[in-house]
């Protein structure tokens, strides 16, 4: 059992940057593919960064060149780095960990934090 926890969230002004961090508990963490997720009001949840066990990483299209998923193996956490944030990029961000047999469409182990709540206003 995984037990993650988003933080690091809040109010930034466009242009502004933040880092997000998800703490894991249990174990097994460095086996998991970790996922930031967001979704704002009225919008589908969307898959902003992946990180493999092997620590590739993948984007949305969206955050490119902005935002750097990373992890801390000893200290069981992942992290975003958001830089040049927008408005658009305001959501609840949500931290995701799944197992390869997940990731592959199989019944798998699939975790998800409470989410943080990131603002990007002037």
């Amino acid at each position: 059992q995984v037990q993650l926890a988003e933080s690091g969230g809040g109010l930034v002004q466009p242009g502004g940057s933040l880092r997000l961090s998800c703490a894991a508990s249990g174990s097994g963490f460095s086996l998991y593919f970790m996922r930031w997720y967001r979704q704002a009001p009225g919008k589908q949840r969307e898959l902003v960064a992946t990180i493999t066990p092997g620590d590739s990483t993948t984007y949305a299209d969206s955050v490119k060149g902005r935002f750097t998923i990373s992890r801390d193996k000893p200290k069981n956490t992942v992290y975003l780095q958001m830089n040049s944030l927008m408005p658009e990029d305001t959501a609840n961000y949500y931290c995701n960990a799944v197992d390869y047999r997940t990731m592959r469409g199989m019944t798998g182990d699939d975790y998800w934090g409470q989410g943080t709540q990131v603002t990007v206003s002037s």
